[in-house]
């Protein structure tokens, strides 16, 4: 239920206020009408946490055994395997940015990246990220100087992930049917249909 001002003056206040919102507010906003446009409204925060709970339901909804961590090494167990869940909203530039890419004690990363009317999903198992970091498109050192090279991000666009030379697999649902190895010899299955 909306509150009611009753106050005169701040009725004017108001009024005065709606008038001058059109002249800063973005009229182009990408994520005016997204469904997930309030993440990005958040503080930087709560978004981790948004973000795991929504990779966590969208799992569990795909029939995977999703449960919280023991620990800080990774966010959630996935059909018995440590994965540590990386987000990105789509950047100005159109690219995704998934930081805070630590060597922790996880069996694979999953990032999710949010555009406003799409979202994508890739796995990309924990030798695969040790093996490129630092290297061209794989993860690079988020810190500047020595002792930022325990915390890196991977940025790419959303149209073209990174070759790692290993499986990093796009675990979205664009092509039906999602079976995507996520570590050798695991697979993470699940159906999935297209959606506009």
């Amino acid at each position: 239920m909306a509150k009611r001002i009753r106050d005169p003056d701040v009725r004017i206040l108001a009024a005065l206020a709606a008038t001058l919102e059109p002249d800063y507010t973005d009229q182009d906003d990408p994520w005016a009408d997204s469904p997930f446009g309030w993440i990005k409204r958040r503080p930087s925060r709560q978004v981790g946490a948004i973000a795991e709970k929504l990779v966590a339901g969208w799992l569990a909804t795909r029939d995977f055994d999703v449960a919280r961590s023991p620990d800080s090494q990774a966010d959630r167990l996935v059909n018995g395997k440590r994965v540590e869940i990386k987000f990105s909203t789509q950047w100005a530039s159109g690219g995704l940015k998934f930081q805070q890419i630590r060597d922790q004690n996880y069996d694979a990363i999953l990032m999710l990246g949010l555009t406003p009317f799409d979202a994508q999903c890739w796995a990309i198992p924990k030798p695969v990220i040790m093996r490129k970091w630092g290297t061209a498109g794989g993860p690079q050192p988020q810190h500047g100087g020595q002792a930022g090279r325990d915390t890196a991000w991977l940025a790419f666009q959303a149209d073209s992930p990174p070759r790692l030379d290993g499986p990093i697999r796009r675990t979205a649902r664009r092509r039906g049917e999602l079976t995507r190895e996520v570590l050798p010899g695991e697979e993470l299955t699940a159906s999935a249909e297209h959606r506009n």
